[in-house]
């Protein structure tokens, strides 16, 4: 079974590549894979839940 988790990335003005790059390997560390962005910014992670 999968989970997931949507979110708004508040990446800043400056570093926004670098910034983006931090958050989505925080994540992965946390078992979360990228999924897709939406066009309105939402960011979708997913992860199995039974790990």
């Amino acid at each position: 079974m999968k989970e997931y988790k949507a979110l708004i990335p508040k990446l800043g003005l400056r570093n926004r590549i670098q910034n983006l790059e931090d958050l989505l390997n925080q994540y992965a560390r946390e078992g979360w894979q990228y999924k897709q962005i939406t066009s309105g910014g939402v960011l979708v992670l997913e992860r199995d839940k039974n790990r």
